[in-house]
């Protein structure tokens, strides 16, 4: 499993990158208006962030017609070499997917709630899929499942005729809100986690790790005054 970083936040993504294990980016506008990001500086953002990752950086669309789409999609692309463009999962999206795909340009399909919807995207071109996992949670609905029968449905057949140079279609399991979520995703095969970094933090951290720290700490210190 691979992991993104889901924010706008330039310091978060330094510290993640810094980590050695962040492997890209995923924002949206509401993660950038959590910064105070200005529509004049999105796309200027956008290539501070490709700086500083090497991997996808996935920005999305506010379009809601294919042609505008797919004239943000070039305009997003042309950004960096790296930038995926990031489309909602509906009629105008799918048509703007295969039409960026057909150009060259990798797009990332979100706000994908069901099979069906995950299957049209991979066959629109997309290159990535976005399940999202916490907001089926928001409404009492077990949104793990819903991404296992994603992974599961997109990994019986090969996409890769569909997505540009016939690489291969990964799922990326988002809208994640815990350590748990990332476990379960592990678990069933999803291709990538894109994670806050609230929750990143979160998977580094166990009770027993710090109390054998503590401990290893506590008998070093008898060591070295002995």
């Amino acid at each position: 499993m691979k992991f993104f970083l889901d924010t706008a936040d330039l310091d978060e993504i330094k510290e993640a990158a810094s980590w050695g294990a962040l492997a890209g980016v995923t924002t949206n506008p509401t993660l950038y208006s959590r910064i105070g990001g200005k529509l004049a500086d999105f796309h200027n953002h956008i290539a501070r962030i490709c700086e500083i990752v090497d991997g996808p950086v996935s920005a999305e669309s506010v379009a809601m017609t294919r042609d505008e789409i797919v004239r943000d999609g070039r305009e997003l692309a042309a950004i960096a070499p790296n930038v995926v463009v990031k489309i909602p999962t509906m009629v105008e999206g799918l048509a703007a997917c295969r039409q960026l795909a057909d150009e060259g340009i990798r797009v990332n399909m979100t706000l994908c709630f069901s099979v069906p919807q995950a299957i049209l995207a991979a066959r629109a071109g997309a290159r990535y899929i976005s399940p999202f996992v916490g907001r089926f949670d928001d409404i009492s609905e077990n949104g793990l499942a819903q991404l296992e029968d994603v992974v599961t449905a997109i990994n019986n057949y090969d996409y890769s005729e569909n997505t540009v140079n016939g690489e291969q279609v990964e799922i990326i399991a988002a809208s994640v809100r815990s350590a748990n979520h990332v476990t379960q995703a592990a678990l069933m095969g999803a291709d990538i986690a894109t994670v806050p970094f609230a929750v990143l933090k979160k998977m580094v951290q166990h009770p027993l790790t710090d109390r054998g720290l503590e401990a290893f700490l506590k008998d070093w210190e008898k060591v070295a005054n002995a």
